[in-house]
């Protein structure tokens, strides 16, 4: 994703606490899926290979995965007379209703097959609660059930993270504000993930978040190769 008028900073020095966080890189997200991010595999090999570097340098990799129910409540085919892309506002569901997507056990939650998931150290799955979509990797959408994944950062000693995957203005966005507000500093890769656009100003409105709370933008290249 381009963001030409975000101040990208130019280099950043990977340190020991830092993690990589890998966002939700299923085959429903990606080019012909059930709710697929334009160009959402275009970026694969150069996820794997930062992951690469992380492993190297032994910092933790961790993956998260949406996990839906068939009948889970952000689905447009539990609403009778609602369509995807809808607006929809209920406690832990919207702002639109989806198509169904990432359906537990299906080919489309599944991890797309160009990532090398052999670098996940620890996979986070969300939204498996019917009535509570889990858009952030910390949180649920009622902002208050944790998933997880604070407690494994913390775990590891994680003081920095750096996110990629999908989708930018949805599950990246959510999970680097929610990072942030756990005091985290927390670093988005740009020409890492891909938006969904849906609202029409859903990129706005993430950008504006993320810059209110202080995360850093960059590019896969700005990401020093040694400590």
């Amino acid at each position: 994703m381009e963001l030409r008028d975000v101040h990208h900073l130019d280099t950043v020095q990977l340190r020991k606490g830092d993690a990589l966080l890998v966002v939700d890189m299923q085959n429903d997200f990606m080019p012909g899926g059930a709710l697929a991010v334009s160009q959402g595999n275009a970026f694969v090999a150069q996820v794997n290979e930062l992951m690469a570097l992380f492993k190297r340098l032994g910092f933790p990799i961790i993956f998260t995965q949406d996990w839906h129910p068939p009948d889970h409540e952000s689905f447009a085919s539990q609403h009778p007379g609602k369509h995807p892309f809808n607006p929809f506002e209920a406690p832990g569901i919207g702002p639109v209703l989806w198509p169904d997507h990432v359906v537990q056990g299906t080919s489309g939650a599944e991890f797309y097959s160009g990532l090398d998931v052999r670098f996940a150290e620890a996979i986070i799955r969300k939204g498996f609660h019917r009535q509570t979509d889990s858009y952030s990797g910390f949180l649920e959408n009622n902002h208050v059930t944790e998933t997880g994944l604070d407690g494994y950062l913390r775990s590891r000693d994680v003081k920095r993270f750096f996110i990629c995957g999908l989708a930018a203005d949805y599950c990246v966005y959510f999970t680097s504000v929610d990072g942030a507000t756990k005091g985290y500093e927390v670093f988005y890769i740009s020409d890492l993930t891909n938006p969904v656009g849906s609202p029409s100003d859903s990129v706005k409105k993430a950008v504006g978040d993320m810059q209110q709370k202080g995360i850093t933008f960059l590019r896969s290249g700005s990401i020093l190769r040694y400590v």
